[in-house]
């Protein structure tokens, strides 16, 4: 109660500008929960409603939600900002998102379909048995919620940055905020109420970045094909890094696109159980294409947003925002000169990141308690009761809501630079056992010996480490995005070493 008036005090002490922050977040959130009431009211409810929303989602919406979902507010605040050391060398890589895609509509999502999934990793257990289901299920959560909420960690920190610090408020509070809201809305509706809500949320975050490049144009006196003169004359849109030996080397990074897809995409529980709610496998691989076109171009839109944020602040002196050592904080770029530009971009952004925060959490947290049910829980068995069920859900909804708020809270001391390198990072460790593993299964007849499958997927990532400290020494190579290709190698060679020529039961 002392923490609420508290509250409320500072929010009548406010300055305009914190006050429509705070009003924007409300109203935004009163949106989502309107959309999780239009969306409660027909169609499949409960555990089915949650976990499948019954199979019913119209392709063209979740297509268009995936943006959302993929973009998260990494690549609303890190993708523009890495134009400054990186330029437009992140291009290849979503290039190589659109031939992962094709492999993810062509070879899996057929695949799970014909078997009825819901939680992707049931297949391990059909193909190899349960040691290897719960190994990949638990590579999947450790790999999602560490990611997903590093992501929900970068909304927190700018609205804390910008907002909650000047009032004296701990960090920890807007974490617990957002985390709470996220658990009410998704709490009933799960993956039905998600699929709606990442349409609204893809449109804010496009939006944002639209009005931001616009006003910026207006600021210049410019127009777009200026801004892409003057940007090309910096070198801020060089696409292709050409030194083989570069962490960015454009083929590593169209290769690695390619699998950074299929992992982070067609492997992950919480891209796939989106797809899964199509009504029919057709409809979900036109939602995967149309996609992956998408992403093209909104890729496009935020690297020239990076462009045209570092043009401005030459032509106009605005400082770049720097830590304690004098370093350019490449995450905090574009909310600096958005809040410095007007009123209308500081809401736009607002807006934005809100809609990134609550993509990267919702949908996750739907996917974490899916997995954990289907894979530990064994909720794909016939029979039970689906009221103890649902009891079971909730508390394991909850349980991964507060696991996601430690993280957040535990990670803040460790923000230095772009979260993007890290997030791929993560993902090069956590998704190659998984890419090994499934490539196992789908490619060969062999039958990998299940009570050694948690063993390898220790051990892959391990040797991977290794090869990343020591390769610069001993070959003078820098392993960048790859190194979850190398991951899903030596884990597939692993398994390879340790299977029996027998028929599968898949």
């Amino acid at each position: 109660m002392f923490f609420f008036v508290y509250l409320c005090k500072r929010i009548l002490e406010s300055e305009v500008m914190e006050l429509t922050i705070l009003l924007c977040f409300a109203a935004y959130t009163g949106l989502l929960f309107l959309v999780m009431w239009l969306t409660g009211r027909r169609g499949a409810t409960g555990n089915e409603a949650f976990f499948r929303a019954g199979r019913r989602s119209p392709w063209p919406v979740v297509a268009y939600g995936m943006i959302g979902a993929s973009l998260s507010g990494v690549t609303f605040m890190s993708v523009p900002g890495g134009v400054l050391g990186g330029q437009w060398t992140y291009m290849p890589l979503v290039l190589g998102y659109v031939l992962g895609y094709a492999v993810i509509a062509l070879v899996l999502l057929p695949l799970y379909y014909r078997l009825g999934l819901t939680s992707i990793y049931s297949y391990l257990g059909d193909r190899f048995g349960a040691a290897s289901e719960r190994t990949g299920s638990l590579f999947f959560i450790i790999s999602r919620l560490l990611g997903s909420a590093l992501r929900m960690y970068l909304v927190v920190f700018v609205l804390y940055e910008f907002v909650f610090r000047a009032w004296g408020v701990p960090f920890w509070v807007p974490a617990v905020v957002f985390i709470a809201i996220i658990l009410l809305y998704t709490f009933r509706g799960g993956i039905k109420t998600v699929v709606w809500t990442d349409m609204l949320q893809t449109t804010f975050l496009l939006l944002a970045a639209v009005a931001t490049v616009v006003v910026l144009l207006s600021e210049l006196g410019i127009g777009w094909g200026e801004l892409m003169h003057q940007a090309s004359d910096r070198g801020y849109t060089r696409m292709f890094e050409t030194d083989p030996s570069a962490p960015k080397y454009y083929w590593k990074q169209i290769v690695s696109g390619m699998f950074i897809t299929i992992t982070m995409t067609g492997l992950d529980q919480d891209m796939m159980q989106k797809n899964l709610t199509c009504r029919t496998l057709r409809d979900a691989q036109k939602n995967v294409m149309t996609s992956s076109l998408l992403f093209i171009v909104v890729n496009i839109l935020f690297l020239s947003l990076g462009a045209a944020l570092l043009v401005y602040a030459e032509q106009t002196g605005f400082a770049l925002p720097v830590n304690e050592a004098g370093e350019v904080v490449a995450d905090k770029i574009f909310p600096s000169v958005a809040f410095s530009l007007s009123g209308f971009t500081a809401v736009c952004f607002v807006l934005g990141m809100v809609a990134a925060g609550y993509s990267s959490a919702d949908g996750t947290l739907t996917a974490l308690t899916t997995t954990f049910c289907y894979n530990f829980l064994d909720f794909k068995s016939p029979g039970g009761s689906d009221t103890k069920r649902t009891r079971t859900r909730r508390l394991v909804h909850v349980g991964f809501a507060l696991l996601y708020l430690l993280v957040i809270v535990a990670f803040r001391p460790f923000h230095r630079q772009s979260l993007i390198d890290t997030l791929f990072d993560v993902a090069g460790f956590t998704y190659g056992p998984l890419l090994g593993l499934y490539a196992f299964g789908l490619f060969t007849h062999r039958r990998a010996r299940d009570r050694w499958v948690p063993a390898i997927a220790i051990a892959s990532p391990v040797i991977c480490y290794l090869l990343r400290v020591f390769a610069p020494i001993w070959f003078g190579y820098h392993f960048g995005f790859e190194l979850l290709l190398i991951n899903g190698m030596i884990t597939f060679l692993l398994l390879l070493l340790a299977s029996v020529n027998n028929k599968p039961r898949l």
